[in-house]
C-alpha cells in the first residue's frame, strides 16, 4: 500500500477472544484509493468481566505495533466499543484491572507521531474475527 508520508493511514479494528486467552485482530488499513485487511494475533492472560475490554486493549495494541514495524508514525484507529474509545481519549481513571492494559496501549500509541482513535462501524471485521476464534475453539 502506498501512502505519503504526511498522510494519516484510516486503520479499522475489529477483534475477538476466545476464553483460553488467544485472539486474533483484524485491521483494514485505508490510505488514498488502496485498502489492506491484516490479521494479526494476539493473546491475554486477564479473564472474566473485563474480558472484552482487555481483549480490545490487546487488539490495539498488536495492531499498533505492527503499523510502528511498517514505518507508520500517523493513524486513525476506528473502534466500536464506545466505552473502550472513551477509556482511552478521556483523562478519567480506567478500573484497576485495566491499568496495566492502559499503560501498554499507551506505550505503544505514542511511538507515533500523529494518533486518533475513533469510534466507527467495524461490523464485518469483528464478525471476521469472532467467527475465527469460533472455529479454533470448535477445532
Amino acid at each position: 500500500m502506498r501512502r505519503r508520508g504526511d498522510e494519516v493511514l484510516e486503520v479499522t479494528v475489529g477483534y475477538a477472544a476466545g476464553l483460553g486467552g488467544s485472539g486474533v485482530a483484524y485491521a483494514a488499513l485505508s490510505a488514498g484509493e488502496g485498502r489492506e485487511v491484516v490479521r494479526l494475533p494476539f493473546r491475554i492472560v486477564r479473564r472474566g468481566v473485563l474480558m472484552e475490554r482487555v481483549a480490545a486493549y490487546a487488539a490495539l495494541v498488536t495492531v499498533a505495533r505492527a503499523l510502528w514495524k511498517r514505518g507508520v508514525t500517523r493513524a486513525r484507529f476506528v473502534m466500536s466499543d464506545r466505552r473502550f474509545v472513551e477509556d482511552v481519549t478521556s483523562r478519567s481513571d480506567v478500573p484497576e484491572s485495566l491499568v496495566l492494559p492502559y499503560v501498554r496501549l499507551r506505550c505503544a500509541l505514542n511511538a507515533f507521531q500523529h494518533v486518533e482513535i475513533g469510534i466507527g462501524a467495524t461490523d464485518e471485521l469483528m464478525q471476521r474475527a469472532g467467527a475465527e476464534v469460533a472455529l479454533n475453539v470448535a477445532a
